[in-house]
């Protein structure tokens, strides 16, 4: 019955177009924006609530711009095998989007890793690519991979751009938070993931320059979910402090689960992650009472309840109203993400009618989203630097606490512990 349960779901939601209700528009002034994210799994719910945000923000201009059809196309880039995202079929998708000449926008992915396979196919198709989760930051600042970010751009030019800070500074603002919390001594795991080890190796490299000392550093396979040795070796090192870099399909609930099982909580040994484990599903896989007080989360947002701009809080107060649910997790950069498309497209528009061809077209929504400024979003303005990364962006650390992640407070690298 799952089985069923997630196939009806992918069916419904994933593989279609989903059609909306509005005035007639001739065939040619279609505009479509491609989607591409898990859909499957322990990524249902956060998949899901990225959807309804996304599709919220169409619903608000009810589906038009500038005398333009919008149409969302959502698509899944997980296997069904395994339940995480595959590059064959990531790349398989952003060929979909390019091959359609009524595609003018690429929104994905969730995965960093899968980021790496679309990229450079969008940019040699001049497509505008946004991601409302993406956040290694090799994907547009160098120093982290050979040939990052440039190998992303066989044009050499940008064409892709997220609305929240990288891991850069998740990493660095996670440390720091750490040694505010009092803690001594941090056991480093990650998930040998483009994500989850590039913002472990971010917090190590920040906890060592501020004195925080870190015993260890290990990768896991998230294939073998059974770490019960592994955390046998973190209970006797010493460390008051597991932080993970990974993801909840990688190993995340199981590391909690099996801490609890150790009776590495009962010692007083916490455990820290990344903005991938701010989700609905770590409670649904672990037991809300094992999780609390034990668990500590970073995320580019303060709470969801407390956004801080008129688009912030209407977006929260519309999403409960139309899906009778809080939004979760990236359901907020989903939906940041649609408002710099569609304000792209309207600034965009005399150039799209002008044009001859899907080149053009691209092109003109393209040129526009670069040179986004000042735009109203969720949690300030947006604009985009030369590397397609927000000028602005704000980091908060959450505990989860009764059954809910609540806020702790306002964190950075170089914050000051009070």
């Amino acid at each position: 019955m799952k089985t069923l349960r997630i196939l009806s779901f992918v069916a419904l939601a994933g593989l279609f177009l989903i059609p909306m209700i509005q005035p007639a528009a001739a065939a040619d002034k279609v505009i479509k924006i491609y989607e591409s994210w898990p859909l499957q799994g322990s990524m249902i719910p956060e998949g899901k609530a990225m959807i309804n945000a996304a599709q919220m923000a169409v619903d608000e201009v009810k589906g038009q711009v500038a005398g333009y059809k919008i149409e969302l196309v959502f698509l899944d880039d997980a296997s069904p095998t395994t339940g995480s995202w595959d590059g064959t079929i990531e790349a398989g998708n952003a060929q979909k989007a390019i091959a359609d000449d009524q595609a003018l926008v690429y929104f994905g992915t969730y995965n960093s890793g899968a980021a790496k396979v679309s990229m450079p196919l969008t940019n040699e198709a001049s497509m505008a690519q946004i991601t409302p989760a993406n956040s290694y930051p090799g994907l547009t600042k160098p120093g982290y991979g050979p040939g990052e970010p440039g190998i992303y751009r066989p044009t050499g030019k940008v064409n892709y751009f997220r609305t929240f800070g990288a891991d850069d500074f998740q990493g660095a603002s996670g440390a720091a938070w750490a040694k505010c919390l009092g803690f001594k001594k941090v056991y480093i795991l990650d998930d040998r993931q483009l994500y989850g080890k590039g913002i472990a190796d971010v917090f190590e490299k920040s906890a060592k320059k501020i004195g925080l000392q870190v015993v260890a550093h290990d990768g896991i396979e998230s294939v073998n979910i059974d770490f019960r040795a592994l955390l046998t070796k973190v209970k006797a090192s010493g460390a008051d402090l597991v932080y993970f870099g990974g993801l909840v399909d990688s190993g995340g609930p199981q590391i909690a689960q099996q801490m609890d099982a150790l009776g590495l909580f009962k010692a007083g040994i916490k455990l820290l992650s990344d903005d991938a484990m701010y989700s609905d599903a770590v409670p649904k896989a672990v037991s809300p009472k094992v999780l609390n007080g034990n668990l500590y989360v970073t995320f580019a947002s303060p709470a969801l309840d407390q956004l801080p701009t008129d688009v912030g809080k209407n977006f929260y107060k519309n999403y409960k109203a139309k899906f009778g649910a809080e939004p979760i997790g990236w359901s907020i950069y989903a939906y940041n993400s649609m408002l710099v498309i569609l304000d792209s497209i309207k600034r965009a528009a005399p150039k799209i009618d002008a044009a001859t061809d899907v080149k053009a077209k691209r092109a003109a929504v393209l040129e526009a989203m670069r040179a986004t400024k000042d735009l109203d979003g969720v949690s300030g303005k947006i604009t985009f630097d030369e590397n397609g990364d927000p000028t602005t962006y704000l980091m908060s650390g959450f505990l989860f606490k009764d059954g809910n992640y609540v806020w702790q407070k306002n964190i950075s690298g170089d914050m000051t512990c009070n």
